[in-house]
Order: C-alpha cells, then sequence, then structure tokens
C-alpha cells in the first residue's frame, strides 16, 4: 500500500511586501506634497535671503548704485569694530536680552504653576484669555503698551509710575517689560503641558515623604520640566534679538526694541542705503546670537534633565 504525502506549495508573500512597498512610497509622496509649499516658503523667503547677505556682506554693495558693486572681503565686519554706534547697539540688545528673558520665562513658569493646580476651575477659559495676546501682531502690541505707558494719557503711567515718582527712572525699561509679560503665552503653554505630563506618582511619592509645596515644586517639578524650561529659553533669546517669530512675536520692523536691529535698518533706509555693511551686521548679530545658543547647548549637561538618558544608561 502506498501513501502518498501532498504538500502545500510556499505561499508567495511578494505581493504583500509589494503592497507595503507601494503604501509606504504613497504615503511618502502624499507627506512630501504637503510639505512642499513649506519647502518652497523657506527656500525662497528664509534660505536665499540669508545666503544672499552672507555674499552681500563681503562686498559694498549700494542699492542706489547696483552696477558698482565690488568684492571688499572683510572690510565690511572690520568697520563694525570701529562703528562705536553698532557696538552699543549690539550691547544694548544684549541688555534687552539681559533684562526681558528672565522676566518672561518666571512669569511664564509661575503662571504655568497655578494652571497646573488641580483647584483652579474655568481652565480653559483662562488659557484661552492669557494666550490670545500672543497671537496678536506685534505691530500691533507695539502701539498698545505704547499707548499704555504714554507720559499724557496712559494708564499704567498715570495710576502706577507718576504716583510713585518712577516716570524718569522706569519709564523707558517699562516698555520692553511690558511687551515681555504681554507675550509669555507660547512659553506658558510649553511649561505647562511639560507639568501636566509629569507622572502624578512621583508627586505622591513626594507627599508620603512629607515633602511640601515649594520642595515639591524646586525638586521635582523644575528638574522633570528642564527640557521645556530649555526649549523655552532658547526660543526666547532668539525672539529678544529680532531674529525668529513664533506666533509673529518678532518685534517691529520699523520700531523694534532691539537697539541692533534698529540701527541695521538704519544703515538700509535712512540715507546710507548700504546693504553690504547693513548684511555684515546681521551676520555679526547672527553669530553672536549662535554662540549664545552654543553656551546655551553646553550649559544642559548641567541642569536639564533629559529622561531618556537615564533610561539609555539602565540600558
Amino acid at each position: 500500500m502506498t501513501i502518498t504525502v501532498m504538500r502545500r506549495a510556499p505561499r508567495n508573500h511578494a505581493p504583500q511586501k509589494l503592497k507595503k512597498l507601494s503604501l509606504r512610497k504613497y504615503s511618502a509622496r502624499v507627506g512630501f506634497l504637503l510639505i512642499l509649499p513649506w519647502i518652497l516658503g523657506f527656500a525662497l523667503l528664509k534660505a536665499f535671503p540669508i545666503l544672499a547677505a552672507l555674499w552681500y556682506s563681503f562686498t559694498n554693495f549700494h542699492m542706489l548704485q547696483p552696477d558698482q558693486i565690488q568684492f571688499i572681503g572683510l572690510q565690511n565686519y572690520l568697520a563694525f569694530f570701529n562703528d562705536p554706534r553698532a557696538i552699543n547697539s549690539l550691547i544694548r540688545s544684549l541688555n534687552y536680552f539681559i533684562t526681558t528673558v528672565p522676566i518672561e520665562m518666571i512669569a511664564a513658569l509661575l503662571l504655568a504653576a497655578v494652571f497646573a493646580s488641580e483647584r483652579l476651575r474655568a481652565k480653559r477659559i483662562l488659557r484661552t484669555l492669557f494666550f490670545m495676546p500672543s497671537i496678536i501682531p506685534a505691530v500691533a502690541i507695539s502701539i498698545i503698551v505704547s499707548g499704555l505707558l504714554n507720559r499724557d494719557s496712559g494708564w499704567i503711567n498715570e495710576l502706577i509710575l507718576k504716583p510713585l515718582n518712577l516716570q524718569n527712572s522706569l519709564g523707558r525699561n517699562a516698555f520692553p517689560i511690558v511687551l515681555a509679560l504681554w507675550t509669555i503665552g507660547p512659553g506658558f503653554l510649553i511649561m505647562l503641558s511639560a507639568m501636566l505630563n509629569v507622572p502624578r506618582e512621583i508627586y505622591e511619592a513626594a507627599r508620603v515623604d512629607g515633602a511640601g509645596p515649594l520642595a515639591t515644586f524646586v525638586l521635582i517639578t523644575l528638574p522633570m520640566i528642564s527640557p521645556a524650561v530649555f526649549f523655552s529659553l532658547v526660543i526666547n533669546m532668539i525672539s529678544s534679538f529680532g531674529g525668529v517669530a513664533l506666533l509673529d512675536r518678532g518685534l517691529p520692523y520699523s520700531r523694534s526694541l532691539s537697539p541692533m536691529e534698529t540701527y541695521i535698518s538704519n544703515q538700509l533706509f535712512s540715507g546710507s542705503y548700504n546693504l553690504g555693511y547693513a548684511s555684515a551686521l546681521a551676520w555679526v548679530m547672527f553669530i553672536v546670537v549662535m554662540l549664545i545658543t552654543l553656551v546655551l547647548f553646553f550649559s544642559t549637561r548641567f541642569w536639564v534633565h533629559f529622561p531618556e538618558e537615564d533610561d539609555n544608561e539602565e540600558i
């Protein structure tokens, strides 16, 4: 008696693999088409002007005499060190950064801590109200703040500064402070979302150990949200120099609070029309911002807590 064993032919998985590959290609193409407008906008409106400014910084290009452009090497950059107004404007920009960014960071952090509390009611409405000023165009914010601090009709000047005799000593510094407090919305939301993602079990363990609210905030909340604090710090730093706009937080072009930016615009549009020197000043400002950013990134190893790094060390 013969027994015949029938073997099944191996299944062909090639069509399924082809379907997966074709689906990935389709998804990649659709994704590329979706981000194509942003890529074109970045290339035409950001990357090309930046590279063009780098080229113009090595020339003596005047906008009224474009046919007489000549390559002059590093003369524009050397002229910066011999220009006391440019150096003073850069120092004032650094002073503005040192003054406003800590105020904005502390205000956003404290406001986020209040909103992270479970006792607060109507969080959604209040969160929207606190964030709404940040989406107002920067020119409108400048006009509003100027009106509030007006020496004749501003209610902040009339009700606070004048009774305390602070018009002369605080009047000039009040404008950047009010503007910094006006635009804490994005930083407030970033820190609030980080606080809400802190595991509740850590807070419960701290309460069992007898930690009070202040100790919990300093020893648990701040280390856990330090990456969000660092991100907000970098964004606020770049924004304070007028180089980046987050939800239209860039400073007004014609009446900028950044003296360096104002001096660059004066070189462009106030009689000299020296595009070559203005481009060199812009790149000097960019280099200063990059150096500060690198210093901040280097400092993260001392105060920023990254949970992913701890997980990798345990593995």
